[in-house]
């Protein structure tokens, strides 16, 4: 059984000119017109505290995803027009990460909150989880620049992938991703996969197939590794396995027991490290049948659909 272990300037006058208008004022006299007093600060309101620029939340954008997001590259665009990302929610760091010199650091607990608080923002926004999908999520937030300006708003962004299996780009979409998940046969969910093998015998590649037509992997759920390391051994990766053959079992009808790892292979693909250090502990799962070739979804068909596959 094999497993998959795993973006103008102001007009100045000159002085000898400023200087002669001073002495036409001057040779006015000291009368003052009326309705004037003279005090030349007693009516003028009071000037307010600058304020920083902030992200305005459910727009789109031309520019690629940053982790941090300076005034001068911000551009909305109607959704309705190509573009690459779509900001889901703008929300505000909290203390004590409000009250640091810096934005929150990567490794940093002001950095996975709102990490966390994005995640479920964006599950809310595209109508289903977001993981189901050809979908990525990323925080931007301030530069520091601006954060010494005092802006304290991140940004929530969401993006489409081309293939969240193999090594994909960034997909710029016409329209917006609100609610794309709550159709249920949206072309963004994950579905069915064609896995292909290199010449060492290992998965290679796995592009994604209509389940019409021939496959021999289905994308079956998301197993939350909880409170698990970013899998770098065989035994870490052995419990990753384990846990998306659990949801195999679940996502078929077949019992969860010893057989099943003889019935099915298993594809666990957790994010990067970089999201995971984040807090993101969302895995896909697939399950494999590089013996069989199918042209239908296993979902709930049970154990007659998938036979014994490994002795």
């Amino acid at each position: 059984m094999r497993h998959l272990p795993r973006l103008r300037r102001a007009r100045r006058w000159p002085v000898a000119a400023a200087l002669s208008l001073l002495t036409l004022v001057l040779a006015a006299g000291c009368g003052n017109p009326a309705g004037v007093d003279g005090d030349l600060t007693d009516g003028w309101a009071a000037i307010g505290v600058p304020t920083g620029f902030t992200p305005v939340a459910e727009t789109c954008h031309l520019a690629n995803f940053a982790t941090f997001g300076p005034r001068s590259t911000y551009e909305e665009v109607d959704c309705k027009l190509r573009h690459r990302t779509e900001t889901v929610y703008v929300g505000t760091y909290p203390s004590p990460a409000a009250e640091a010199s810096d934005p929150p650091a990567q490794d940093s607990a002001g950095a996975r909150a709102a990490y966390q608080v994005c995640d479920t923002k964006t599950t809310a926004y595209v109508g289903g989880p977001w993981r189901t999908a050809r979908l990525w999520i990323g925080v931007t937030q301030p530069t520091r620049a601006a954060w010494t300006g005092g802006a304290r708003w991140y940004r929530c962004e969401v993006l489409v992938s081309s293939s969240v299996e193999d090594d994909g780009g960034l997909v710029q979409r016409v329209g917006t991703l609100r609610g794309a998940l709550a159709e249920p046969a949206s072309p963004l969910l994950l579905t069915c996969y064609n896995v292909l093998l290199d010449q060492d015998g290992k998965i290679g590649t796995m592009p994604a197939r209509e389940c019409s037509a021939k496959h021999n992997a289905e994308f079956v759920g998301i197993w939350d590794a909880g409170k698990a390391g970013y899998p770098q051994t065989a035994q870490q990766w052995d419990r990753f396995h384990d846990g998306c053959r659990s949801r195999i079992a679940s996502y078929v009808g077949v019992p969860d027991d010893a057989d099943l790892q003889f019935r099915a292979g298993v594809i666990s693909l957790p994010g990067g490290d970089d999201v995971w250090e984040l807090g993101d502990r969302g895995v896909r799962c697939y399950l494999w049948l590089d013996a069989t070739t199918l042209t239908s979804s296993l979902k709930g068909k049970g154990s007659k659909a998938m036979p014994v596959q490994y002795q």
